[in-house]
């Protein structure tokens, strides 16, 4: 099982901060840095403040203070970026970090910061996203030399020369989400690792079941995807630091041990085995309170070693 960080800055946090937390993931040993892409505060216990940063932004400049670690989005909303300007910016950030870039993208559903920020938000965005991993896969897979163009309902390319190129030829994306038909067969059509984000525990089986079903429905091994979920994360070598951690990011300790990954490290040994059990192959924890370091190095000593 892989150990990955996620952050949620639009909670609030600097690029100094994510800077901090990143080397501390690639130093603990951890597998890759993820960020949300998101530029507005949810709910009521953070401030938000200093204000969003761009995710591709911080990317690019991880990529050149990291040396080892995955960098990516979990995940990109279609209405930020067309694709093609999407294309050139991942394949730049993946050729600034040496080829270590891995893209998430989805239908985006936070309304409210689309309003804050002026940014459109259309009904119909699960065509977009079709529509998108369709231009973006397209346009790393064109050889150099020929040209890319597409046309659908969304998005019309005509002769695109489809530069920057990946450093590897593609870039792992992932493709998340609980629904039951569409969701399954773009992660099959296009993903390198389908994602459920935040899933029910006793859903997780039954949600791989269906991205494998639909693999074999278009003649896909089911083997070659990677199956990953995300989960909050907040653990204490006691009841007292676990606690502790609940209430720094205004979480009720029984609701946490309900949801996600928290409690003492035996705890959370125990919920990644079930995981693991239903076939979980990569685990995304995400870390809300980003000045607490030191969760990191508990996470890292204390529940990894133990589901290597």
């Amino acid at each position: 099982m892989r150990f990955r960080i996620f952050t949620e800055p639009q909670q609030g946090a600097s690029y100094d901060d994510l800077l901090a937390v990143a080397q501390a993931t690639e130093k603990l040993g951890f597998d890759a840095f993820f960020r949300s892409d998101h530029y507005l505060v949810m709910g009521d216990h953070f401030s938000g403040l200093p204000g969003p940063t761009d995710a591709w932004t911080t990317l690019a400049g991880l990529a050149r203070e990291t040396e080892r670690i995955k960098l990516g989005t979990l995940v990109s909303s279609v209405t930020y970026r067309p694709p093609g300007i999407l294309a050139i910016q991942v394949a730049q950030v993946d050729q600034m970090s040496g080829g270590r870039v891995e893209l998430g993208l989805g239908t985006g559903w936070y309304q409210e910061e689309h309003a804050a920020y002026g940014i459109p938000f259309p009904d119909k965005r699960f065509g977009m996203l079709e529509e998108q991993l369709e231009v973006v896969t397209g346009l790393w897979s064109t050889p150099i030399g020929e040209r890319f163009s597409f046309e659908g309902s969304h998005y019309e390319l005509v002769d695109s020369p489809a530069l920057p190129k990946p450093v590897n030829g593609s870039i792992p994306v992932i493709v998340g989400g609980g629904g039951a038909k569409r969701t399954p067969a773009l992660a099959a059509r296009f993903g390198t690792e389908f994602n459920l984000p935040f899933p029910a525990f006793t859903d997780v089986a039954g949600k791989f079941a269906g991205v494998r079903a639909a693999c074999e429905e278009i003649g896909r091994d089911p083997g070659e995807l990677v199956y990953s979920v995300a989960q909050i994360a907040a653990a204490g070598a006691d009841e007292a630091e676990f606690t502790r951690r609940a209430a720094a990011i205004g979480r009720e300790p029984a609701e946490l041990r309900e949801h996600g990954l928290a409690g003492t490290a035996s705890e959370v040994v125990d919920r990644l085995g079930a995981l693991a059990d239903d076939g979980v192959e990569c685990v995304y924890l995400q870390i809300l309170d980003l000045y607490d370091l030191e969760h990191l190095d508990f996470l890292a000593r204390e529940v990894v070693p133990q589901l290597d």
